[in-house]
């Protein structure tokens, strides 16, 4: 609660007697007709309020740093030398109750990001022998066995291993409907089990499960002051300077020091100061909505200026497991009793080709019974009794090793052999389905100003091209090591200026940290493609990465409109000030009232 504290209290203070204190000094000037009194508590506002704030700008200026407070803190030491208290006194209200807007609505933009830390897991039932005691989820071990009740949290990654229930993964994952969990169902922590009682075996402890890695996340994020608030002093560099040069202006037309002073009060650039990080906060937050974390602010404004889209294949742009495509019978079986008796001792097997196998046998509805005297040899094959029949099922190099000829299949498809009684009986070939979003997200990017979308892949190039072609891809880079990858990237980077990586695996991790924006598919959990990524989704949904960048060219739009408007509009106030035509309070209150306009635009980001 330290920036509580240490910021917005005092902001609020200073906003609060200002608002007091200038109330304060009116009744006395007008009603009660007492203006030397009335002089001194504006003068108390402006001790209090714009003496620290020309203390900062001036402390700033010593160490190098040339901001757009620099206005501002013009404006009150020229209202207390030409004593203009009552003009001091709204500088003051202005600057402190702009801060105090900035942050009641970084509150309002950072809300759903706030709902997400405040309902982590924190308590979980640990089943100890018959004994259900009540721990805080960080003495949770791997391998200990909670009770997750009707409307509790799942308090760490687990898998249930009693049990049947629904549950709502809504909050981590962004899917709306809720999965069935079943004995052998993955459950993520901040998942909400909506009706039966379920026992579930801890897989991680919470420091290490999917929601505390979100939170985290989320922390970085809000932590990371966002770099394009910078422009602010950039624009200071040569709007200080227009301004000094409009107040020597107003001195030759008007020969008078409250021109002068009216010139530094409506040139104050309080919007551009305000509204800038407004709209990154805000846009992350919209981002956090649509289960996009976002790590940085520089990652926001960053990712929508993208010419150049680099995609990872496999769990990328394909959904990461094989799937059976082909079954082929060659020994008089028909092609469902081979995958039957395929099914059967693959089931068993620990290899993920096994599952893709046992799993289109139950898919198909076939009878896969139980095998027998069942071997693996990891990585090649496996063989077992079923139906008093010996079978084979492996690759080509397996079947050698067993006495048996075999040939590879197509180089751009992964086959596997199956031998009934030690005779070649026919092939399953198995292929990485392409994810059904992707054709429509590279339509979208080709819209959104992408020049050129590239894959780079360690598969074949054979494989690599057929889903390119499927997916539209128009540069595809095959048979690369993870640093081939790195200096593909940065060929890119040199070619390109902005190039976004999407990845997903160990392996991508490096290129997403070379890439200008790094953006990691971590629905399965943050691994070191998540902690290398400066945007992580969290759902499973490639298209997301089109949300990310719509949302960062939208906030990037409303910036630049709130940099217009004020700077704009601040302008032109100058002209007329620097001409007599508006007095130092009257200016002070028009650019507070520009200051809420720009900022209500700039929260415009957080909506859809």
């Amino acid at each position: 609660m330290e920036n509580a504290s240490g910021l917005r209290l005092p902001r609020y203070t200073v906003v609060g007697v200002a608002a007091l204190g200038l109330l304060t000094g009116l009744v006395l000037r007008f009603a009660l007709r007492d203006p030397a009194t009335a002089d001194r508590v504006f003068f108390i506002i402006i001790l209090v309020g714009g003496v620290p704030l020309v203390a900062r700008t001036a402390w700033g200026l010593l160490r190098g740093r040339f901001a757009a407070d620099i206005v501002a803190a013009l404006a009150i030491v020229g209202a207390i030398a030409f004593q203009e208290y009552f003009a001091g006194a709204v500088i003051v209200l202005m600057q402190s109750g702009g801060e105090g807007l900035e942050v009641y609505a970084m509150h309002r933009a950072t809300a759903s990001l706030e709902a997400l830390l405040a309902r982590a897991p924190k308590t979980a039932h640990r089943l100890v022998g018959d004994r259900l005691e009540d721990v805080p989820v960080e003495a949770v071990r791997p391998g200990d066995l909670l009770i997750v009740k009707p409307g509790d949290l799942v308090p760490v990654d687990g898998e249930v291993t009693v049990g049947t229930s629904a549950v709502d993964q809504s909050a981590v994952t962004g899917e709306p409907l809720p999965i069935r969990a079943l004995p052998g169902t993955p459950l993520m922590s901040g998942s909400v089990n909506l009706d039966g009682a379920l026992t579930v075996r801890a897989l991680r402890g919470s420091a290490q499960s999917q929601y505390q890695q979100i939170v985290e996340l989320v922390a970085h994020a809000r932590r990371e002051k966002p770099p394009i608030q910078r422009i602010a002093d950039r624009v200071a560099v040569w709007f200080t300077p227009a301004t000094l040069l409009m107040c020597g202006v107003a001195y030759f037309v008007t020969h008078s020091p409250t021109s002068v002073l009216a010139v530094l009060v409506v040139a104050t650039p309080c919007p551009l100061i305000l509204a800038t990080p407004v709209a990154v906060i805000a846009a992350i937050s919209r981002a956090a909505a649509e289960g996009i974390i976002v790590k940085t602010g520089a990652a926001i404004e960053q990712v929508g200026r993208a010419r150049v889209v680099v995609f990872d294949k496999t769990g990328t742009l394909t959904l990461g497991h094989p799937l059976v495509e082909r079954v082929s019978a060659t020994a008089g079986q028909s092609p469902d009793e081979l995958l039957r008796l395929a099914a059967a001792v693959e089931q068993l097997s620990a290899h993920h080709l096994g599952h893709a196998v046992a799993e289109a046998g139950r898919e198909r509805g076939l009878e896969v019974l139980s095998a027998e005297d069942v071997r693996e040899t990891p990585g090649l094959g496996v063989s077992g009794r079923v139906d008093g029949h010996t079978v084979d099922v492996g690759s080509a190099a397996y079947f050698a090793s067993r006495g048996m000829t075999a040939q590879d299949g197509a180089a751009d498809r992964t086959t596997a052999f199956v031998a009934i009684d030690h005779r070649l009986a026919g092939s399953i070939t198995f292929a990485d389905s392409l994810r059904p979003q992707v054709p429509a997200l590279l339509q979208r990017l080709a819209h959104m100003g992408v020049v050129d979308t590239v894959m780079l892949t360690g598969d074949r190039q054979a494989s690599a091209d057929v889903i390119a072609a499927q997916a539209g891809i128009r540069t595809v880079r095959a048979n690369l090591l993870p640093k081939d990858k790195v200096t593909a990237v940065q060929e890119l980077k040199r070619r390109y200026g902005w190039v976004v990586m999407v990845g997903d695996g160990i392996n991508d991790a490096p290129a997403l940290a070379a890439a200008t924006v790094g953006l990691a598919m971590g629905e399965h959990g943050p691994a070191a493609s998540a902690e290398a990524a400066d945007i992580v989704l969290l759902v499973d949904d490639i298209g997301r990465v089109g949300d990310a960048m719509a949302i960062s060219q939208r906030m990037r739009r409303i910036i630049l409109q709130s940099i217009s408007i004020g700077l704009g509009l601040s302008g032109a106030l100058m002209v007329m000030a620097s001409l007599g035509g508006i007095s130092p309070p009257v200016g002070a209150l028009l650019q507070e009232a520009l200051d809420i306009v720009v900022i209500l635009n700039a929260l415009r980001a957080r909506g859809s």
